[in-house]
């Protein structure tokens, strides 16, 4: 995940995939730095709000 104009930007803050249409990416790879706690509510807690933005 990064700024949108960043060329090794993958991802952008609403998860979506840079240059494809349609695709949303929501796991733990999105997560900039991984969290000392568990990465599986994390990952729950990010798709949460991905899917209010839908």
């Amino acid at each position: 995940m990064g700024a949108v104009g960043d060329p090794s930007t993958v991802v952008d803050p609403d998860c979506r995939v840079v240059g494809v249409d349609g695709l949303r990416v929501v796991d733990a790879a999105v997560m900039p730095e991984i969290p000392r706690a568990n990465t599986y509510w994390t990952t729950v807690m990010i798709a949460e709000d991905v899917a209010v933005l839908q």
